[in-house]
Order: structure tokens, then sequence, then C-alpha cells
């Protein structure tokens, strides 16, 4: 294992995470935005974000070999591949005096449910904390190795 490659897996980490703060962040910020998407002519309420996170792995021949002999040196961060729409329907409220109302007087609203955000909030700051933490340590073990060359 490479000296620095735990605190770039811990780095890798920590850039994900934030990007998931922000995403959860614009879904509390809308979650009463009506119109979110002017699409073929009507307002469409937002939609919840998602992140989806994957390894930084590259298939390079090194890695491949590593993998098969059961080599662990061979570090992985991770990365945001993609931010995706959460597919659940929107809510539909009865508000017949809502300017956004339909015919029958019912108002679509986004499919964010705040307590769930906040869950995933809490759940993206345990594991940046969590990074923050191993990336201290491995800043202490390191300090220590030099000091030892004293």
């Amino acid at each position: 294992m490479k000296l620095f490659s735990t605190m770039d897996i811990s780095a890798s980490a920590l850039t994900a995470q934030r990007l998931r703060m922000d995403v959860i962040s614009s879904n509390i910020a809308n979650a009463e935005t009506t119109r979110g998407q002017y699409v073929d002519g009507k307002w469409i309420p937002y939609t919840r974000k998602m992140i989806v996170m994957e390894p930084t792995s590259e298939d390079s021949f090194q890695r491949v070999l590593s993998r098969y002999s059961n080599d662990l040196s061979v570090a992985e961060g991770v990365r945001v591949s993609k931010i995706v729409n959460d597919p659940t329907p929107y809510k539909r409220v009865y508000q017949p005096n809502h300017p956004d109302a339909d015919e029958n007087g019912f108002v679509l609203y986004p499919n964010v449910d705040i307590l769930k955000e906040m869950v995933d909030m809490i759940s993206a700051t345990r594991a940046y904390e969590a990074n923050v933490t191993a990336i201290n340590s491995t800043k202490s073990m390191l300090t220590k190795a030099l000091e030892i060359g004293r």
C-alpha cells in the first residue's frame, strides 16, 4: 500500500459525501416547489434527486493482477457516478384555491419527504466525520513514523 493511498481513499469519500449533502440540501430547499420544471406546456413539481456512488476502480493490469492474487495493496476510492431522479410519485393534495390546482382542485407537490432527507443528511454527516477521523489518524501515524527517524 502506498504511503498516501489511505488519504486518497478518504479524500474521495469526503468529496462524494459533500456532493451528497449538497443534493440533500437542494431536496429540502425545494420540498414545497410546485413549479420545478416546464414540460410540454405544463409545470411539474420538483423531483427528488439522489446520488449513485461507485468505486473508482480502473481495470488496469496491476489492479486485475492484484485482484486475482488476493493482494490488498491496490486501494480504491469512491466517486459519484450520477445523480438520478427518485421515481416515487408526487404528493397529491386537495387545495382548490392554489394557483397550480388542476380542474379537480388537486395540487401536485414534490416527492420529497423531509424526514427521509434528514436521515440521509445524518448518515452523510456521520460518513464525512468518519473519513475525517481516518485522515487524521493517518496523518498522526505518519507524523509518529517521521519522529522515529530523529
